[in-house]
């Protein structure tokens, strides 16, 4: 038979090792909620230290005016877009969208829902405060006057798509570019002609290329809001004429230049701007053919043709 000692000394020794488990198990338990506090105050900092979303690059378009009445032909371009480009987020940033759909309720904002219905569609908030800080035209942005400027819708459409791309990274597209075959992501750019590059279509692979940075910069140093063009395919031409060390971009046009493609005009500029209404003329199957075989978007010069 056991002393009875022994049983004490037995179930003592039971009794503070469970003690000595629930003590380091409570202990575990603190130290884990602790580090998921710490982990989640990191998170929320960082939240509210960059409001920006995280986006992985895609196709972006952009909204700069507080209209939510789509027009067709916006619809159009960011539907065919997404329609020839399955497989990439197609992001559509407007000035007026509170990032709530459910604020804009049918029949009247019917387009809206329908671009929201597209898997592969993201509509989001325009917010240019957020956008443009940490880059140069914050403070441009903070100092321009919208009401004294001629062209400010344009202009501040070419402020935007620099930051966009410069934050996301992707492709920027005009909302008048009716996309008609599946696009490649690289860096490129694309010539309206000769002289001037065009920044209705414009594409980087990865966020933050100094080009942008230089774009953004320029922006701001030669600023002149009441010459059109000149804060959009003037500044990009000016630029890339200083990236690839040359006066002229014509030799460079079909070719590379430091890491950047010159795409010939057919990409997005088949018809030039002076023949606009050629889009809405009776054509042959030929001439379709021919005119549009190297295009991947078709450029419809929505300034020329809007009335």
């Amino acid at each position: 038979m056991i002393p009875i000692h022994h049983i004490f000394i037995v179930v003592f020794i039971i009794g503070a090792i469970v003690l000595l488990y629930v003590s380091w198990h409570m202990k575990t338990q603190q130290n884990v909620q602790k580090d998921m506090l710490r982990i989640s105050q990191v998170e929320d900092e960082a939240t509210m230290e960059d409001p920006r979303p995280l986006l992985d690059p895609g196709i972006m378009f952009v909204e700069t005016t507080d209209n939510m009445e789509l027009k067709p032909l916006v619809m159009c371009s960011v539907e065919s877009t997404a329609r020839q480009n399955p497989d990439k987020s197609i992001y559509f940033f407007m000035k007026g969208f509170s990032g709530n759909l459910s604020q804009y309720p049918e029949p009247k904002y019917r387009r809206i829902h329908l671009l929201s219905s597209m898997k592969n569609v993201v509509l989001l908030p325009l917010k240019p405060t957020e956008l443009f800080d940490d880059t140069s035209l914050k403070y441009w942005y903070q100092k321009v006057n919208p009401e004294k400027e001629v062209y400010w819708t344009h202009v501040f459409a070419d402020g935007c798509r620099l930051a966009l791309l410069w934050e996301y990274g992707g492709i920027y597209l005009d909302t008048d570019i009716i996309s008609m075959r599946p696009m490649p992501f690289t860096n490129f750019t694309c010539p309206q002609h000769a002289e001037i590059v065009s920044n209705g279509a414009i594409g980087f692979t990865h966020r933050h290329h100094p080009v942008l940075w230089n774009c953004m910069e320029d922006f701001v140093a030669n600023y002149i809001g009441n010459i059109w063009g000149h804060q959009g395919p003037e500044l990009l031409t000016r630029v890339l004429k200083r990236w690839c060390q040359t006066n002229n971009l014509a030799p460079f046009i079909g070719k590379e230049c430091n890491g950047i493609s010159l795409w010939i005009k057919n990409r997005f500029y088949p018809i030039p701007y002076p023949s606009w209404e050629m889009y809405y003329t009776p054509w042959k199957k030929m001439d379709i053919e021919r005119t549009f075989s190297a295009t991947y978007g078709a450029h419809v010069w929505n300034y020329m043709n809007r009335e």
